[in-house]
């Protein structure tokens, strides 16, 4: 076979080995048959996007699972309300006890990292440090996590008998109440030619829109560099270049009278000034010319 078809033979064993149990999981997380195929789909489209990693990993279906659960439990699914955790779960396709109900009711209301750390410990059967890595937090704290959501269970449902067990039994009796919880939802996943070709659909219009958005902002640098002149006016000459204001022929006539009216303010004053100069002078010749007689003296 080629390589193009060595990967696809590879990713539809993958698919068809933990497709279903997949979606399992996912509903015991969320409640939502719905969102739970959908979040599985999710997962493996990735996978399929990120195929020559995900073909090296040393655990694919752990690869997968992450996906799978991220997207199960994004925080932006709060603001879609068909995406968001349900309070209460969807009603059970097959019929279910009772008890089976309240144990996924109290599952869904704890934390989603208590949440997430029960399922992956008690549900599938991951050990304490393979839920560490898987969740990344340390080992206590993945320690913690599940004692914290063992004893609210058991603090909720008494009737399932975790009081007074040691860890490994209530590990057991829980994996298998969860097991047939997880059962009682017929969930079929989707085909993985599906999946597949969704995959390759999503990447393409993400290409695109790339690419679009790459064009788009050329086109605004471009517009800009046009738009922008490249020099700078100085402020003198800006202002010489400034157009006049009109002036009216009304405006123009009473400044001219203005002016007249001042020169004529100005001529009198002038002359009035010469005549007192001239006036004031005549005395102070008389009186020079009398001290140069002799008979005065």
């Amino acid at each position: 076979m080629t390589q193009p078809e060595q990967a696809t033979t590879a990713f539809d064993e993958l698919h068809t080995r933990h497709a279903a149990a997949l979606t399992r999981q996912a509903f015991l997380l969320t409640g939502r048959p719905r969102l739970a195929q959908r979040a599985v789909e999710r997962g493996f489209r990735l996978a399929w996007q990120h195929w020559p990693q995900v073909a090296v990993d040393p655990n694919p279906a752990g690869w997968v699972r992450a996906a799978t659960y991220e997207y199960a439990l994004a925080p932006w699914h709060r603001v879609c309300p068909g995406l968001r955790t349900a309070r209460t779960p969807d009603r059970l396709a097959a019929p279910a006890e009772p008890s089976d109900q309240a144990l996924l009711v109290t599952l869904l209301s704890l934390p989603a990292p208590y949440r997430r750390t029960l399922v992956l410990h008690d549900g599938v059967g991951l050990g304490l440090c393979e839920t560490a890595a898987e969740i990344e937090a340390s080992t206590p704290a993945a320690a913690g996590r599940l004692a914290h959501a063992r004893e609210q269970i058991a603090e909720r449902l008494p009737e399932l008998g975790l009081g007074g067990h040691p860890p490994v039994r209530q590990g057991e009796i829980l994996r298998a109440r969860l097991a047939r919880l997880a059962a009682a939802e017929q969930m079929p996943p989707p085909a993985a030619e599906f999946v597949r070709s969704g995959s390759e659909r999503s990447a393409e219009r993400t290409t695109r829109a790339v690419f679009g958005l790459i064009g788009l902002f050329a086109l605004v640098t471009l517009l800009t560099v046009i738009v922008t002149p490249d020099h700078h006016t100085p402020q003198e000459q800006s202002l010489s270049r400034m157009p006049h204001a009109p002036v009216s022929p009304e405006r123009h006539r009473g400044e001219s009278a203005h002016k007249a009216g001042g020169a004529r303010k100005a001529g009198g004053a002038h002359r009035h000034g010469n005549a007192h100069r001239h006036g004031s002078e005549a005395p102070r010749k008389r009186l020079r010319q009398a001290r140069l007689r002799p008979e005065t003296r």
